[in-house]
């Protein structure tokens, strides 16, 4: 809405009452009721929707003389966008819409009669320019259009490389990462990765060229290429802010370090490796805010839910959660301590890294260099009369002996290991020398998880394909209800809502709409789980020494659902889609 003095405002409800675009008696009693609230009497009918904001603002031009342009679902060039930086534009809520034949560029605004903000952006961008009213709602959507806020980064680039230059002649790059260009670029960088929710940035160096990838609801998708001669004075910016080595190219190294964005701090875990062409970095982002530290949101339901509450429910034994890297089992965890945390409980953690802060939780975060390793570590809580006690990691033979002695002597033992399934863990402990009879008597309960991309709000639906149908059938057609009168008992004990009778004819699926905001149609992610819980059946299985092929199958002829069925399950209730279990899970049917 266009800055305008209280003579202006009355001219432009006049204006529009005279046209009939409000109710006269209406807009009268509402300029009653600013002036006693003493509010602005334009904001008061916008936001009593007397009034659209599009049309005070076509009013407002009328009045001050200028032009309107409406640019809702009108595209806007890339080039002429960056004309502008998006954080400048946001701020005065100045979007560029086009290059004038005379030179300018076309700047609309809502305060384009603010002769201060229109001067500060000329003199900001360095042209002429012509300023046109718009509506916010119009502004708002240009502002969407903004692929990334990247034109820092470019125009950061430039002045790096002008450094750089210089640098050369005096064979000292680290001048160059102290100055402003480059930490706007490694900024900007970030705050891009932390609006888009992303866990992970990869920058990636090659031969003539470096690559910023982002991993969104863990998949890694290419934002942006920066010219090679940046490399050195990024990488040595992230070193520097790291406590890192600045002159050791030679070896990995990890360090840390936190960062402000919209108003929270974000910590980020750094891992540099020397590579082939340079120095590869990956950031890991970690947000306490972002990520819901309840079970229940995270996708688990159903007998998987009842399993692991019966679990940690009990006074001693150990919780194990196992997948690969990036599945989601820290977060797991995490969301069963803070279930299970009260006052008259000690809970200490054991982590490396510590990756979420919690109260009321001992965190002790590991230190390999100080001799403070997982066992070491171990052993000393032990003496801190905790109830409960959280590993990262069991990773080595020691650490699962610890553990195992821990659940033995009457405490509550969470960790995790890296299996391919639930059932893997119960060999793979075995492996690492725990005697069977010990792991049958202290193991509660064992979960496997992978994580899927969710389906976006803006969805589609369709029938299932003949092969679609027939995997469907194959996977899961023994846990559907076989009437529509069963079809509600059946998502009681499953867990899962909107479960369709089964047949073979087909079942309705759903797919995302891509959009900018939703890649791929997908926006956040869910996980796919199966939970054993070792009761006197399974710990013969266990001391018998047997596969977990074998503990599988009497742990689903007991009820489990394995993670492929829990994913085609939470397909069919439109949470996920077919091609994400497929993805994660192909390999656990």
């Amino acid at each position: 809405m266009a800055l305008l003095t209280k003579e202006s405002q009355e001219k432009v409800v006049r204006l529009i009452v005279d046209e009939g675009l409000a109710d006269a008696e209406a807009v009268l009693a509402a300029e009653e009721e600013a002036k006693k609230a003493k509010q602005p009497v334009l904001s008061f009918l916008t936001n009593k929707k007397l009034v659209s904001d599009d049309i005070v603002s076509h009013a407002s031009a009328i009045v001050l003389g200028m032009q309107y342009v409406d640019l809702k679902n009108v595209k806007i060039e890339q080039e002429v966008l960056l004309n502008l930086p998006q954080d400048i534009a946001e701020r005065n809520m100045a979007v560029p819409v086009a290059e004038g034949k005379d030179g300018r560029l076309v700047i609309a605004m809502l305060d384009a009669g603010n002769i201060q903000a229109v001067d500060y952006l000329s003199t900001l961008i360095q042209k002429p320019i012509r300023t046109v009213v718009t509506s916010e709602e119009g502004v708002r959507e240009t502002l969407a259009q903004y692929k990334s806020d990247f034109s820092s980064v470019k125009q950061a680039v430039k002045q790096t490389n002008e450094e750089i230059e210089i640098a050369n002649e005096k064979s000292d790059v680290k001048t160059i990462t102290q100055d402003s260009p480059i930490s706007k670029a490694l900024n900007t960088i970030l705050n891009y990765a932390a609006k888009s929710k992303a866990s992970d940035i990869h920058i990636e160096p090659l031969e003539k060229k470096l690559i910023i990838r982002c991993r969104v609801d863990g998949v890694l998708r290419q934002i942006m290429e920066l010219p090679k001669t940046i490399e050195p004075a990024l990488v040595s910016r992230i070193k520097i802010l790291s406590n890192l080595k600045i002159d050791e190219h030679r070896i990995p190294q990890d360090g840390q370090f936190t960062v402000a964005v919209a108003d929270k701090e974000i910590d980020l875990r750094i891992a540099i490796s020397p590579v082939v062409w340079g120095e590869q970095v990956v950031i890991r982002l970690l947000d306490k805010n972002g990520t819901a530290m309840e079970i229940e949101k995270m996708g688990m339901t159903g007998r998987a839910l009842r399993d692991v509450i019966e679990g940690i429910s009990k006074p001693n034994g150990m919780i194990l959660t196992s997948g690969p890297t990036g599945s989601g089992k820290s977060t797991t965890l995490y969301a069963l301590v803070a279930k299970i945390k009260n006052e008259a409980i000690n809970i200490v953690t054991l982590e490396d890294p510590v990756e979420y802060k919690m109260d009321g939780i001992n965190q002790i975060q590991v230190n390999v260099d100080a001799g403070l390793t997982f066992a070491s570590g171990l052993r000393s809580i032990l003496r801190q009369d905790p109830d409960v006690v959280m590993v990262g990691e069991i990773r080595d033979s020691e650490t699962a002996g610890l553990a195992v002695q821990a659940a033995l002597t009457g405490h509550l033992v969470f960790s995790t290991l890296h299996t391919n399934s639930a059932a893997g863990i119960l060999p793979r402990l075995l492996d690492m020398g725990i005697e069977p009879f010990l792991l049958a008597s202290t193991l509660n309960t064992v979960i496997g998880q992978r994580l899927v991309r969710r389906v976006a709000e803006k969805r589609e639906q369709r029938k299932s394909s003949e092969l679609e149908t027939k995997m469907i059938n194959d996977s899961v057609g023994n846990l559907l209800p076989r009437t529509a009168d069963m079809v509600a008992k059946a998502g009681q004990i499953l867990g899962y809502q909107g479960l369709p009778v089964a047949n073979t004819s087909g079942y309705t699926l759903v797919d995302g709409i891509d959009t900018k905001e939703t890649p791929g149609g997908y926006l956040g992610r869910a996980g796919l789980y199966e939970t054993i819980t070792v009761d006197e059946d399974i710990q013969k299985l266990i001391i018998n020494h047997s596969t977990s092929a074998e503990i599988m199958n009497l742990a689903k002829k007991k009820g489990t659902v394995t993670m492929r069925q829990d994913g085609i399950l939470k397909a069919l209730s439109g949470i996920t889609t077919l091609e994400e279990v497929n993805r994660v899970s192909s390999d656990l049917a």
